[in-house]
């Protein structure tokens, strides 16, 4: 069985990342193993300058992988290479139930929209993308039909998904 992958889009500061926050402890809170990619569309770094390991990457290890008995990370530097496709990394990822994706507002997984009020762009992009299935939002929206959520509703949202996405216990 192929594990299910759920979005949640929209534009920069229209709340993705608080409303991932809360539905992932809300989806771990019902016994699902869940887990996330972000995309980012800046250089973004999770080394710290000088740190053993950003040491390894800057002396041009392609990937560099810290170990503790707590987690693990594993940095690969794309180095000239192409960003790699949401399925390329989803084929790394241990077993789980559910994937939970933020951005990658162009794949063609389920997502949904998420819209506040004073966000960068007020521009809906629901009806330009028939994988949006349903919409958060902070303030009164036009929906073109689909499911309404309060951008703060995450058990609500979290029974959506679970339904969307085959989850049964």
């Amino acid at each position: 069985m192929t594990t299910p992958v759920f979005g949640i889009t929209g534009w920069k500061n229209s709340g993705k990342t608080t409303l991932t926050e809360a539905i992932v402890a809300n989806l771990v809170g019902r016994g699902w193993r869940v887990s996330t990619v972000k995309h980012a569309h800046h250089a973004f770094d999770i080394d710290k300058q000088g740190a053993d390991s950003w040491r390894h990457r800057v002396a041009g290890a392609t990937e560099v992988a810290i170990v503790s008995g707590h987690r693990w990370a594993l940095m690969h530097e794309l180095r000239g290479e192409d960003e790699p496709s949401l399925a390329a990394i989803l084929a790394r990822f241990d077993p789980c139930d559910i994937v939970i994706v933020e951005g990658y507002k162009r794949e063609s997984h389920p997502k949904i929209e998420c819209r506040r009020a004073g966000g960068n762009s007020v521009e809906p992009l629901a009806p330009h993308d028939p994988a949006i299935v349903a919409i958060a939002a902070d303030h009164a929206t036009e929906t073109h039909g689909l499911p309404l959520f309060g951008l703060d509703d995450a058990a609500a949202i979290a029974d959506f998904i679970e339904n969307s996405a085959g989850l049964r216990k």
